[in-house]
């Protein structure tokens, strides 16, 4: 028992040499919880400040806020969601940056800033894939020829965003576009290839892979991409509307063309928009083209009569083209009036 009685004695010596030590740290986790939570409510007051400012284009005053947001960084602990402050921070510089005054160090480092910014967002932005995928996007725009003209750091980005999302469209276009700028037009068409196998039913696919061909001057091609999109959306009237004005461009622009070849891309032309009428009897664009086609096809013919007809169809059309377009028109400006006015 005296034994019990010494060790409890030695046990409550300890308690109290102990004690102080004990009420110290909990002093000290109750002061950092405070510190933390004071961190997090600063950080929101920051950013909401910042917020406000960055809808008003106060860009610079905007900056400053989310800058003391990111500063803050043991906030984003408790509230990790106010790690988007890296992105609309990198975009409050990219916004006062100016291509125009590129190579003033001023300026330069605006979109310096902008850079490093976007990339710690979509670094660290990781529990909000949109948001990420955004900063992303923009990180990708400030390696474009307009402002810091760097495609080989660009790639890497673009790789890494089609490898979160590899049925994302958008990013493998991306990706053939900067080869396509750097004059790898090979490969940039073999990555539009391998988007139509992975979306053969996405007729924005066939949109980008047309006007990829258009933009290396290979007619055939362009409307081989353009007719698979009709195939894929045969309701949708501006698929061929499409066709006719690329057809109507073949035939108009291109002086190589002998009279027969240039006759037969009209008339695939008129074809194309009257299917686009059959399906939208009011499509006053596709009128528009239709007159400009028949009046080429009058152009052409030497028979008096069938010109005579070919022009009157041709005036028909455009007199109705404009009618419907002041309606439509007229219709847009009362639907704005009324949604201004409430009702």
């Amino acid at each position: 028992m005296e034994r019990l009685k010494v060790l409890l004695k030695g046990e409550i010596m300890n308690m109290r040499r102990i004690m102080p030590r004990l009420a110290i740290v909990a002093a000290l986790s109750v002061s950092l919880a405070g510190c933390d939570y004071y961190s997090m409510l600063m950080a929101r007051k920051n950013f909401k400040e910042g917020n406000g400012l960055y809808t008003q284009a106060e860009y610079e005053r905007a900056a400053h806020a989310y800058e003391l947001t990111v500063a803050n960084s043991a906030a984003f602990e408790a509230a990790p969601e106010l790690k988007v402050a890296y992105f609309y921070l990198g975009n409050s510089y990219d916004q006062m940056y100016r291509p125009s005054r590129r190579g003033e160090p001023e300026n330069d480092v605006l979109l310096e800033k902008a850079v490093e910014n976007y990339r710690l967002a979509s670094e660290q932005i990781v529990d909000n894939p949109d948001m990420q995928r955004l900063s992303m996007e923009y990180l990708v725009a400030t390696y474009g020829p307009d402002k810091l003209n760097n495609p080989g750091a660009a790639e890497p980005i673009i790789r890494r965003m089609i490898e979160i999302n590899p049925n994302e469209v958008d990013n493998h276009v991306a990706l053939a576009r900067l080869y396509e700028d750097a004059g790898q037009a090979e490969e940039a068409e073999s990555i539009l290839r391998r988007v139509v196998s992975l979306q053969p039913n996405d007729p924005s696919v066939y949109l980008q892979l047309a006007a990829f061909f258009n933009r290396q001057e290979m007619f055939e091609e362009t409307i081989a991409a353009l007719r698979n999109r009709a195939r894929i959306e045969p309701d949708n009237p501006e698929a061929y509307y499409t066709l006719a004005t690329y057809f109507w461009e073949k035939a108009f622009r291109d002086f190589r063309l002998n009279d027969e070849e240039q006759a037969g891309f009209v008339a695939e032309g008129i074809v194309a928009v009257d299917q686009a009428l059959q399906l939208k009897d009011d499509y006053h664009e596709a009128m528009t083209y239709k007159n400009i086609l028949l009046r080429m096809q009058a152009n052409a013919t030497t028979n008096k009569s069938a010109q005579d007809a070919l022009i009157a169809e041709a005036d028909e059309l455009r007199t109705r083209a404009e009618e419907l377009r002041l309606e439509q028109q007229e219709r847009a400006v009362a639907a704005a009036a009324a949604a201004s006015s409430g009702g």
